[in-house]
């Protein structure tokens, strides 16, 4: 549905977007995570025609992005971090608007309204001014002026910022219900919004592409993923030197401390090792109590840091 092929674009002597390439297939809600800076909001503009791009091609659902802009248009709604609302307006009567000025014909501008505004929730604020309105139906609102020609592509830049906890929570749930019908890519820098809301991710670093795969996968491929819990009962500081005496664990952290009592240890190792064995048989020889050992994967935050940090590392 949307393919991205060695795309990059310059401002000045700034790369803004460093030849990047990925494909979101249709009904996909594929999540666009980088730190503010990334390049991000740069392709989604790209993407939406607002912007040329210095290289590279971009096709949506088969058509070029630079040649065929018109038509490209027409199956993409673009929320903006900030919507493009007239805060003069009803509700009905923008997205009314809206239908009018993106090509729906005329006698079915008032049913696509209607239909947007409840799938949207704003069936009780329809005649509301837009300017008298809550952040969150603000937002709302946004999405719908994107869903109201009913496009085949979405593509949301920042679509939860500014919200309140319950507002975030019902804008996600409503992306979610929006996938499969409409390929969906969001753009985000806030961590959980991919992991709620998305099946794959792109992570973005600098212009350039630092991952495209699962989080799942993105876990495995990992170095150093390999990660264990235990919950052992003695001195913190022996029982941490007796674990670090493990051939194949290369980092241990305490979550917990206090001679004597109940700790909390987070075990790394090697990729591959399975040191759990080596765990168990180091702390019960020492004569500590082992209470509790599991696996533990690396959540998408620490996937996050780690693969926007290897390269200032490296």
């Amino acid at each position: 549905m949307i393919e991205v092929e060695h795309l990059s674009k310059y401002f000045g002597r700034t790369t803004a977007v460093d030849n990047i390439s990925f494909r979101v297939e249709k009904g996909e809600i594929l999540g666009f995570l980088g730190p503010n800076g990334a390049g991000k909001t740069t392709t989604m503009r790209i993407l939406t025609c607002f912007l040329p791009a210095s290289a590279g091609t971009a096709r949506v659902a088969g058509y070029d992005v630079f040649k065929d802009s018109l038509e490209v248009r027409k199956r993409i709604g673009y929320l903006p971090e900030n919507p493009p609302l007239y805060n003069d307006m009803t509700v009905r009567y923008f997205l009314e608007f809206n239908a009018k000025i993106k090509g729906v014909e005329p006698k079915q501008q008032r049913s696509r309204a209607e239909a947007t505004m409840e799938k949207c929730g704003l069936q009780e604020v329809k005649e509301t001014i837009i300017g008298k309105l809550s952040r969150g139906y603000k937002q709302r609102v946004g999405l719908a002026q994107a869903l109201v020609h009913d496009p085949e592509v979405l593509i949301l830049d920042e679509p939860t910022i500014g919200l309140d906890p319950r507002q975030i929570i019902e804008v996600r749930q409503l992306i979610k219900e929006l996938g499969g019908e409409h390929t969906i890519i969001l753009s985000t820098h806030i961590l959980p919004e991919v992991s709620v809301t998305c099946q794959r991710v792109v992570i973005i670093n600098k212009g350039k592409i630092a991952a495209v795969d699962t989080p799942e996968n993105l876990t495995a491929r990992l170095k150093g993923s390999e990660r264990v819990y235990v919950e052992v009962e003695g001195p913190v500081d022996q029982v941490e030197q007796r674990i670090r005496q493990i051939p194949d664990v290369t980092a241990v952290s305490v979550e917990s401390g206090g001679n004597g009592k109940r700790n909390g240890f987070f075990v790394e190792s090697k990729v591959k090792a399975d040191v759990r064995s080596q765990l168990a048989a180091a702390i019960t020889s020492s004569g500590f109590g082992l209470l509790e050992m599991r696996r533990v994967g690396l959540s998408l935050e620490e996937i996050f840091l780690q693969l926007t940090t290897e390269e200032a590392e490296g």
